[in-house]
């Protein structure tokens, strides 16, 4: 599989990652031995790159992640995991003792001394624009405890505050054929500043496969069940933040340009891909046959000019005015 460099951390990733999210919690039960299973799949794949948090599961997506390490040792993974969403969130808590803390946490599930890369997890706004949280980050690196810092963020300007820091190595955001703002604000300032781009939720949470309707039920454990509004967390996290009525509808049109035995998920991923800028892109997966279908969209020829033309007109007509404005 392709690899591109992750910003400033120099180091290749493959351009099609995993999202951990769903071994952890929120996406229905995901038993351990399928959860392996998962990962190796993706591995065999060429996939390098695995993408989880301290909050998945509370812990279970890093710690399922470590010991597949621990198994697999001649696997040759990035791992980034995030780390702020444990706490109250308030500004007051992105201090250089609760990273530490946090830290240790990590580090501990994950059975290593140093982690490959810590993402600021959807931190308030404000967080962004601390001179001290950069300062907390950069003793991290000191102390070998990071080997790099980055972000996840909800909004382009989050995404352009932290882009101007000389110490962030990526930043990860909501990008899919349903969220184009990204495109036309973040990704040229920075490949810039050779800042990498790691493109989440990039099926829209399942609406991008074509598969739901409207008689589609979701497990009550799920969040899209409790979060299609925005109760539980940010709602882009959810559908990418589009009213799932709306989105059924504007998938079923995206999956009309499907071609060449590509999926609609494979097409979808293939578009992040090819974006000038982006690094990698990280569908989760919850079997293995979507872990190796992912891993395979890698593989796909670039869409041509009308395709990429079709989308932009989708998203004009079906999307942008329900969502751009939000994010």
């Amino acid at each position: 599989m392709e690899q591109r460099i992750l910003g400033r951390t120099g180091r290749p990733v493959s351009v099609v990652g995993l999202g951990t999210w769903q071994l952890g919690a929120d996406w229905g039960e995901v038993r351990e031995e399928d959860a392996f299973a998962v990962l190796d799949a993706a591995v065999e794949g060429g996939v390098t790159f695995f993408d989880t948090a301290d909050v998945y599961g509370d812990g279970r997506s890093e710690q399922l992640i470590g010991r597949y390490r621990r198994e697999r040792p001649d696997a040759d993974l990035f791992v980034a995991t995030k780390m702020g969403r444990r706490a109250e969130q308030t500004p007051e808590n992105y201090v250089l003792a609760n990273f530490r803390a946090w830290n240790d946490r990590s580090r501990a599930n994950l059975g290593v001394d140093t982690l490959d890369l810590v993402q600021l997890h959807c931190p308030p706004t404000a967080v962004y624009s601390s001179d001290e949280v950069y300062d907390a980050l950069d003793t991290m690196v000191e102390e070998r405890r990071i080997a790099a810092y980055a972000v996840s963020v909800e909004t382009c300007a989050e995404a352009l505050t932290a882009i101007a820091r000389p110490g962030v190595a990526s930043v990860q955001i909501i990008l899919n054929p349903f969220r184009l703002k990204p495109l036309e604000e973040v990704l040229l300032a920075a490949a810039e500043a050779g800042v990498g781009i790691i493109a989440r939720v990039p099926l829209a949470s399942g609406l991008l496969t074509g598969k739901y309707t409207r008689d589609t039920v979701f497990a009550a454990d799920d969040h899209r069940t409790y979060n299609r509004h925005g109760e539980a967390f940010d709602q882009g996290e959810t559908f990418s933040g589009v009213d799932f009525e709306t989105g059924l509808d504007a998938a079923a049109e995206f999956a009309a340009l499907a071609s060449g035995g590509a999926t609609p998920a494979q097409t979808a991923l293939r578009w992040i891909i090819q974006q000038p800028g982006v690094t990698s892109v990280i569908p989760g997966a919850r079997n293995v046959a979507q872990a190796r279908a992912n891993a395979a969209a890698a593989a796909l020829p670039a869409l041509d000019d009308d395709t990429l033309k079709a989308v932009r007109d989708l998203y004009d007509r079906r999307i942008r005015a329900q969502v751009h404005g939000r994010w």
